[in-house]
């Protein structure tokens, strides 16, 4: 195949498809196994420095901001991020210390509430490097491609602009027509969060509204933590199977987390907490005015439920949506469930 122009970008969270393939075969179950635990256990077990880690979401919209806080709580380091539709969750995480290096379709802004003081000012001192840029429907055709365990999808995304200049996909001639066409490297995550509506204790999971690439992405990534609003049964999630977006197999740990996403908006559940949000562009300014925000929100809280009660508990949280009452996950020890793993 004639290659007609090279990204000088770095290629990130690439995989020989057939390796990925015997890797997931080796480590992933289909037995229908109970995986509820909780975030500081998932994170625990399903995280380790130097992950390529990719975010479920998108933007301000139902992102897994629960295992965000709790991978700076345990303070993971040097993740390596996809950077596809990030912007809450990117900027905590890379003012926290947690990322290095970042491959950027939107990281550096908050949409409309403006810039990313502490990301763009991670990335101007050097602190994180942005290895490549992509745009966001290139993002979403990486994880595609991994999904259909192929090394590359052919586009024309990205032609004749400096986004591809600045990627990591290549140009070659299209050998049917002679014209050019971009071909995009597939990504292979390390592990992915994905925060959804309900889902069962097997992982079986359900998300209401747009799911923008999290179908993708949840078959590509080799490790995926759920975490979710809400634990329902088995049999609850067979009613509705076309419902379920995210089957039992691809889930390694399910995390039940009411109000998981907050700041974030949830879909159809509350809204985005713009004062919140408001607050951490505000001490975002400075180092600073971070380490005080981690102190009080993450460092000083021991979990996400403690966190809850820090921004305003259940007269802030009932002020964002139509839940009436914000209620403690129902994780129960390991020791004190029963052979079914039942609560």
């Amino acid at each position: 195949m004639e290659i007609l122009q090279s990204g000088e970008g770095q290629l990130l969270g690439f995989r020989d498809p057939d390796e990925n393939r015997a890797w997931v075969q080796q480590n992933k179950s289909r037995a229908l196994v109970d995986k509820r635990m909780s975030a500081a256990e998932a994170v625990s077990r399903f995280v380790r420095d130097g992950d390529f880690l990719a975010m479920g979401g998108f933007g301000h919209v139902r992102v897994s901001m629960a295992l965000v806080y709790e991978l700076i709580r345990q303070k993971r380091r040097g993740l390596r991020m996809a950077g596809k539709t990030a912007v809450h969750d990117s900027d905590v995480l890379i003012a926290a210390g947690c990322v290095d290096e970042i491959e950027v379709a939107y990281t550096f802004g908050h949409e409309l509430r403006g810039l990313s003081p502490a990301s763009r000012r991670a990335a101007q001192s050097g602190r994180l490097k942005v290895i490549a840029e992509i745009s966001n429907a290139g993002y979403q055709w990486r994880f595609l491609a991994g999904m259909m365990g192929l090394p590359f999808i052919p586009t024309r995304n990205m032609l004749g602009t400096d986004t591809l200049k600045k990627s990591s996909a290549k140009v070659v001639r299209d050998p049917f027509t002679g014209k050019p066409v971009c071909l995009v490297p597939a990504a292979y995550p390390d592990v992915a969060l994905i925060h959804v509506h309900r889902c069962d204790r097997f992982g079986n999971s359900q998300i209401d509204g747009i799911l923008v690439e999290d179908f993708e992405l949840s078959r590509c990534a080799r490790r995926l933590i759920v975490t979710t609003e809400k634990l329902i049964s088995e049999e609850d999630i067979r009613r509705e199977p076309a419902q379920t977006v995210i089957p039992y197999f691809l889930v390694d740990a399910v995390v039940e987390v009411p109000f998981g996403a907050h700041p974030t908006l949830m879909p159809q559940l509350y809204y985005s907490d713009e004062q919140h949000i408001a607050e951490w562009l505000s001490m975002s300014r400075t180092d600073e005015g971070v380490r005080q925000y981690l102190e009080r929100y993450v460092f000083g809280v021991p979990d996400f439920a403690a966190y809850l009660e820090a921004v305003g508990g259940q007269a802030r949280l009932r002020q964002l949506g139509r839940i009436e009452r914000y209620e403690e996950p129902s994780i129960t020890p390991w020791a004190q469930r029963d052979g079914k793993g039942e609560r």
